[in-house]
Formats: structure tokens, C-alpha cells, sequence
């Protein structure tokens, strides 16, 4: 594989590339997917293949292959540069111009106890399956879907610069769902267990049998639930919840790409423009939120982004004060920093790295504080578990979010389970009305698995962290009348 990265570095110098690197990647994925008592889809592959970037007059190229020939390999290499030249026609604005980045020569594969694909995908169908069976047990349940997701990426990197990493990531996931008929009602209930860049280890089979019969009987109570009070609330969300939460206001919202306007006609840009860089307040003072690429099983802890740029930790939103972005070596200098982040990220030999979400996390509140303290110290509230429905505006400002499982709130104690519940709100607003943050007991790390962004559209994963948090007095029900248009600050 040496050979062949290094030939393709020196055909697109040859051919006139200022710039080039190469990634060589060994993908095997299995998904196992069960559906009450049966195997309803199982998919296990392997692929190899090579992508090929370069700049040359001022412009990125791109190829990919599949074929791991120097023929091939040299054929991406003129083609990727063919690509630039043919893109400077179009005359850019400015040329591609890269932060510094020093050179790295190094291997980064986490420690992995239990090899996902050495554990027979019998042994995890039947894990499933007496999931599933454990669940129709309640005889209001009458659909459970359950899953297991496993992928392994060994990456090669090289540049022209000098840099050689080796990286080998394993990915571990698995989840369930309950749906129950009953009172002329139709509801659901899960179970998604935090998923982590680590092995089979990772899957807590005896929890996810455990915690079957409650999700099972929580899928039937939810049938029964009252309708979701309309009005202002104040809201205790889970850290499931809010990991999507943190993912659709703060992640995208500081990806520098869509900040400057490159991912305006896909999806949207984003209101945290960099005039507002160490000046706007995104949060109350009690809202933290790191971007770590290095925390250990994170979702996007790969030790090095695909630019050969190293993972770092750094603040994003500091005591509810904007105060940093996601970045690539592209991107980087539109704000004058002088190195990139390491957020440059592809999900495919065959695809361009584009800027992604890092691991990002809301920080635990610094004061001792339990979820059933913070509960006790609400008089008129919703706890809201796990993930749901979602919606956001292109500038990711005015949004909608569902949950899993929402829980009423009267005099500091739960009363009953809700149904139907939204709320809706302005993403400064809303993390500007969180008044508490339980503390690092109560830290989870939960994630995505199925980020979308770009076009042709990539997947990438991330981890985001939380603590259950309290926000004041937000707007639940009544969608179609709450969403409002909200005006920027300049």
C-alpha cells in the first residue's frame, strides 16, 4: 500500500498538483436488523479502494478507485489533477490555500477487546431476537424491531507534505424498539444504549435484555398518556435528547464550511457568523460545549482527520460565549487561525473530505446536582427522554424537536406520562434558558450515526455528550402557531 500512495503522490506532482494526498481504506460493515422473532436483514461487506487529492492551480481535484493497480492508482492521480485545472476555468474567487500543518509519521488504532466480526452473527440475532421476544411478551406490544451496527475502517493517509498515518477504528452500536396498539392509539418506545468507537465489548447484552419489559410496558403507557399541554413549560431533557438537540443547533450551526456559505444549496447556512466569534451569546452563563476529537470511544475520535490533521480538544461555546468552530486546513485561514481543528472528514474512498461535527459535548453542571434533585425543583414541567421527531431552519435558528418519552412534571415530582409533545424555540433563546445542568455522574455520552450533509450526500458519526439540563419556560404544542421568523443580530 506504500508503494502505491507513494506513486500516486509523485505522478500529480509530476502532472503539476501543488498539493496532493491519498487514502487507502479497507471498509467491513455488518448490520444485523430483527423484526419480532425473525432475521429481518442482515448485511455484511468488505470493500478497498483509493481517493486521490490534489490542488493544483489553485483549485481541489478529485478522483477514486477501486482497483489497487499502479495503472489505476496513476489514472486517479492525472485525473484528480485534470479535475483542478478544469475547475480553475471557473475562475475562484481566491485559491485554495492551506494552514500549516506539520508532518506526521504515526499508527492510531484504539484498543479493541472483542473483535465485533469474530463474534458469530448467529450469537447476536439470537441476542436480538430474545430482545424482541421478551418485549412481545406484553400483549399490547405488536411490533419490535431491534439492530446491531458494526464497521472497521484501516486507513492509509500520505501526503505530499511528508506525512504517513495509519489508522484502524472499530465502531460498536445496537438499539431496539417496542410499538404497541392499544386504547386507538399506536405508540413506541426505545432502547439505544450509547454507541462508541470500541468492540463487541461495547454491547451490553445482559441491559438490553434487562430492560426490555419496561420498554415494552412504556411503549403501552405511552398509548394511554395525556395529550401535551400547549403553552410555556419549563423542559428537563435527557441526555439521549439532547444529543440530537446539540447536534442540530450547535453542531451544524458551527461547522465553518456552512458558516461561509459552502453548504448554502444543500442545507443551509448558519446564523454564528465569524463577526460573532468570541462576542455573541449563544448560551446562559451555564452553557459549555467542547468539541474533543480525542475522547476516548468517541464517535469521531479517529486520531487524525483526513487532511493528516490530529485530534484536539477546544471550547465551541464557553460560558454560553461563542467561541470556536469546526475547521479544516481549507477553511481555517477565513478566520485567520493558524492550524485547523482536524474536523475535515470523509465517509467513502470515493468522497471529498468535507468539514464535519466533532465529538461535541455539553459540559456537566459544576455544582452537585442529581436528575431527581433538579426534577424536585421543578413546579410546572416536562422530562422529555430520548430522541424524536426534528426540524430546523437553513440558517438553524428557529426549530422543532419531539422526543422518545415525555414525562409530566407537577410540584417537583413525575405525575404521568405525556403524549404527541413538541416544543419549539430559537436556538439562542433556548440555550440561553438553561438555568441548571446536572453534574459528571450523570454525563453520557450519547451519539449520531447517521449525519448527512454534502452532496452527493456523505454519513459520518459523532459523539455528543450531556448531563440532564433544565430550560425555563419553553413553548411545547401548538407547532404551526409557535414557529416564528426570528431577525439576526448584526
Amino acid at each position: 500500500m506504500r508503494d502505491l500512495a507513494d506513486r500516486a503522490l509523485d505522478v500529480a506532482r509530476s502532472e503539476g498538483a501543488s498539493y496532493a494526498d491519498i487514502r487507502i481504506i479497507r471498509y467491513r460493515r455488518q448490520r444485523i436488523e430483527t423484526e419480532d422473532k425473525r432475521v429481518s436483514g442482515l448485511m455484511d461487506e468488505e470493500e478497498l479502494g483509493a481517493g486521490v487529492r490534489v490542488i493544483a492551480d489553485g483549485c481541489w481535484g478529485f478522483a477514486g478507485t477501486a482497483e489497487l493497480t499502479k495503472e489505476a492508482i496513476e489514472r486517479a492521480a492525472r485525473e484528480a489533477v485534470a479535475v483542478a485545472r478544469a475547475s480553475s476555468l471557473a475562475k475562484p474567487d481566491r485559491p485554495v490555500i492551506l494552514a500549516p500543518e506539520r508532518v506526521h509519521s504515526v499508527t492510531f488504532k484504539p484498543e479493541v477487546k472483542v473483535d465485533p466480526f469474530t463474534v458469530p452473527i448467529s450469537d447476536k440475532a439470537n441476542l436480538l431476537i430474545r430482545v424482541g421476544e421478551a418485549m412481545l411478551a406484553n400483549a399490547a406490544v405488536r411490533k419490535t424491531e431491534g439492530w446491531m451496527l458494526f464497521k472497521r475502517e484501516q486507513k492509509l493517509f500520505a501526503n505530499t507534505e511528508g506525512s504517513l498515518i495509519d489508522i484502524d477504528v472499530t465502531t460498536s452500536a445496537a438499539g431496539y424498539t417496542a410499538s404497541a396498539v392499544a386504547n386507538n392509539d399506536c405508540k413506541s418506545r426505545s432502547f439505544e444504549p450509547p454507541p462508541r468507537t470500541s468492540g463487541y465489548e461495547n454491547i451490553p447484552v445482559e441491559m438490553m435484555l434487562a430492560e426490555a419489559p419496561r420498554v415494552a410496558e412504556q411503549a403501552v403507557q405511552h398509548c394511554f398518556a395525556k395529550e401535551t399541554p400547549v403553552g410555556k413549560k419549563d423542559l428537563i431533557l435527557d441526555p439521549l435528547h439532547l444529543a440530537l438537540t446539540i447536534h442540530e443547533s450547535v453542531g451544524h450551526a458551527t461547522e465553518l464550511d456552512r458558516v461561509l456559505g459552502m453548504e448554502e444549496s444543500l442545507a443551509g447556512r448558519s446564523f454564528a457568523t465569524p463577526e460573532k466569534l468570541g462576542n455573541f451569546r449563544y448560551g446562559s452563563g451555564v452553557v459549555n460545549f467542547t468539541a474533543d476529537n480525542t475522547l476516548p470511544g468517541g464517535l469521531a475520535s479517529f486520531g487524525f482527520d483526513d487532511d493528516g490533521v490530529p485530534a484536539q480538544r477546544w471550547a465551541i461555546v464557553e460560558e454560553g460565549i461563542l467561541r470556536g468552530y469546526s475547521t479544516s486546513r481549507e477553511v481555517a485561514p477565513f478566520i485567520g487561525a493558524t492550524q485547523s481543528r482536524g474536523g475535515n472528514r470523509a465517509d467513502h474512498w470515493g468522497s471529498i473530505p468535507i468539514v464535519r461535527i466533532p465529538n461535541l459535548s455539553l459540559e456537566p453542571g459544576r455544582k452537585k446536582l442529581s436528575l431527581d434533585e433538579l426534577i424536585a425543583d421543578t413546579a410546572d414541567g416536562i422530562f422529555i427522554e430520548g430522541m424524536g421527531s426534528f426540524s430546523i431552519d437553513q440558517m438553524r435558528l428557529n426549530f422543532q424537536f419531539g422526543g422518545d418519552c415525555f414525562w409530566e412534571i407537577k410540584n417537583g415530582k413525575i405525575v404521568g406520562m405525556l403524549k404527541n409533545v413538541t416544543y419549539q424555540s430559537i436556538t439562542p433563546k433556548f440555550w440561553g434558558s438553561c438555568d441548571a445542568i446536572c453534574d459528571e455522574r450523570f454525563w453520557v455520552p450519547n451519539g449520531v450515526l447517521t449525519c448527512g450533509k454534502g452532496d452527493p450526500m456523505q454519513i459520518a458519526q459523532m459523539t455528543h455528550g450531556a448531563s440532564p439540563a433544565r430550560f425555563r419556560q419553553i413553548d411545547v404544542g401548538g407547532a404551526s402557531a409557535r414557529m416564528r421568523s426570528y431577525k439576526n443580530p448584526s
